[in-house]
């Protein structure tokens, strides 16, 4: 490993790696694959259409299909309010990162999301997913200095043709190497929208345990570093928060 190797690693925490956001990217297009195909017909990564259908009944007259709609926006909410206020005394106790929890909590979701029968309501798939994703895009905020989300691609599209903009005007490689790091954040969710519904074309619901083995990966990565390679560092705070 040579000096700007090393100074890199020391200078970024495990969770603010490119290759962990990469790997939860991937696991947020299983996600969208797995409720649009099998659970509902809906994409429950984030809100915008929720709040577009919610509108669109709204003027239709349909009241009690408007109410519905915030069934998931609360549960979106929750899952912020919720990993926004436990970070701090989760820190504190100088065991593990709230990061590294949330991660075994979204495992433990995933287990409970593929053992559903698949007579079950979709509404409880959609609601859980909600509010995962929900604690993810809060948790995981910037990867190695740039800002990112994990579990939708609007704002990496965004993102991406302002850095090529710059890049074509001369304003440096950096530029550059930060669009395609958006570029590979869109790749890694096609890559698993794609795996997702591959899977569950074949498994139905148990297809969703493909996202068991990234989130394993990570969750290893995540122990070993609050474990071992970092833990003297609990009162560094991952950028963006």
């Amino acid at each position: 490993m040579d000096k700007q190797t090393a100074e890199k690693e020391q200078q970024y925490l495990a969770c603010e790696k490119n290759w962990v956001f990469l790997t939860l990217m991937f696991v947020g297009g299983c996600l969208g694959a797995f409720t649009y195909s099998i659970r509902g017909g809906v994409f429950c990564n984030a809100q915008t259409g929720n709040m577009l259908l919610m509108g669109m009944a709204l003027g239709r007259g349909a009241w009690s299909e408007a109410l519905y709609y915030f069934i998931p926006l609360s549960a979106y909410t929750l899952g912020s309010f919720l990993s926004e206020s436990i970070a701090g005394p989760i820190k504190k106790l100088k065991l593990i990162r709230w990061d590294t929890l949330f991660v075994m909590i979204e495992i433990a979701a995933v287990v409970f999301l593929g053992l559903l029968p698949e007579t079950a309501p979709f509404q409880i798939t959609q609601v859980t997913v909600n509010f995962i994703c929900s604690m993810q895009y809060n948790t995981f905020r910037q990867a190695e200095g740039v800002p990112m989300a994990t579990t939708f691609c609007t704002n990496h599209v965004r993102q991406m043709g302002i850095a090529m903009s710059k890049a074509l005007r001369g304003k440096g490689e950096k530029n550059w190497e930060r669009s395609g790091k958006h570029a590979a954040m869109l790749l890694s969710f096609v890559a698993g929208a794609a795996t997702g519904v591959i899977a569950c074309q074949r498994w139905l619901g148990r297809g969703i345990f493909v996202a068991l083995l990234p989130l394993s990966v990570v969750l290893a990565e995540l122990m070993y570093a609050d474990l071992k390679k970092e833990k003297g560092n609990f009162q560094r705070v991952p950028r963006g928060h």
